[in-house]
C-alpha cells in the first residue's frame, strides 16, 4: 500500500481509478486482506462513476442484481464508500435504507463498519461510528443508516442512498421511502443504488418503477 494515510489529495488522485481504491484502500473483515473485485463488480463501477457534459452522473438509478450468496451486501458496502469518499464533494452523505425484514441498521450498514474497522487507512482517518451513524470528521463525510420510514428521510440530500433486496419493501411506508429517495437535483453526483437478487415476481410496487431507468450487471 503506497499511502499512509487518507487525506483529500489522495482521495482525489484515486477518482480516475475508483476499483484500484477498493482494492489497495478496502479490507475484507472475514479475510484480513484487501478486496479483490469479480469481473461484474468491476465492470458495474467502470460505468457507475461515468459523468456527462454537465458533469452529472450518466446513471443515476443503479441496479446492481446477482444470485443469493454473491455478495451483493458487500458490494453495496463497497459502492457505498467509494462514491462517499472519493465523489461526494462537499459533505456527502450516504444514507442506507432498511428493508421491512431488516433491523433499523441493516445489513448493508453493519457491511459498512466491518470494512472500516479492518482497513487501516480508514480507521487512521479517525471515523466516528455510533450504533446509525458514521462519520469521517476530516472530510465531511457522514453515513447514516435508517429504518423503513419514510419520515427518517426527509429533508436528506444524499450523494447516494441504497436499498437492499428490494422485494422486501413491501409496505407503503418503504413504498413512500423510496419515492422520497430520489437522487437530489442539487447535486451532481448523486444515485440511487439497488442490490437485489433476480427475482420473477416482485410484490414490491417500487421495483418496477425503477428498471427502466437503472443499469444491472449479474
Amino acid at each position: 500500500m503506497a499511502e499512509s494515510r487518507l487525506d483529500k489529495d489522495t482521495l482525489r488522485r484515486w477518482r480516475r481509478h475508483p476499483t484500484t481504491f477498493v482494492e489497495d484502500v478496502l479490507f475484507d473483515p472475514e479475510t484480513g486482506a484487501p478486496y479483490r473485485l469479480l469481473p461484474s463488480e468491476r465492470h458495474f463501477l467502470a460505468h457507475a462513476f461515468k459523468t456527462g457534459t454537465d458533469g452529472r452522473l450518466l446513471y443515476p438509478e443503479q441496479v446492481y442484481s446477482c444470485p443469493k450468496k454473491s455478495g451483493k451486501t458487500a458490494f453495496a458496502a463497497l459502492h457505498v464508500l467509494t462514491t462517499s469518499l472519493l465523489f461526494g464533494g462537499a459533505y456527502p452523505e450516504a444514507t442506507l435504507c432498511a428493508n421491512d425484514y431488516d433491523q433499523a441498521q441493516g445489513r448493508v450498514f453493519e457491511a459498512v463498519k466491518r470494512i472500516i474497522e479492518a482497513s487501516p487507512l480508514l480507521r487512521a482517518a479517525c471515523p466516528k461510528i455510533t450504533a446509525d451513524k458514521i462519520t469521517f470528521p476530516e472530510f465531511d463525510a457522514t453515513i447514516t443508516a435508517i429504518p423503513s420510514d419514510y419520515a427518517g428521510a426527509a429533508g436528506g440530500n444524499p450523494t447516494i442512498s441504497c436499498f437492499d433486496e428490494l422485494w422486501a419493501y413491501t409496505s407503503e411506508r418503504s413504498r413512500r421511502l423510496w419515492d422520497e429517495m430520489i437522487p437530489p437535483p442539487t447535486r451532481k453526483i448523486a444515485c440511487r443504488l439497488t442490490v437485489t437478487m433476480p427475482v420473477l415476481r416482485v410484490k414490491a410496487p417500487s421495483w418496477r418503477s425503477s428498471t427502466s431507468a437503472g443499469f444491472s450487471s449479474r
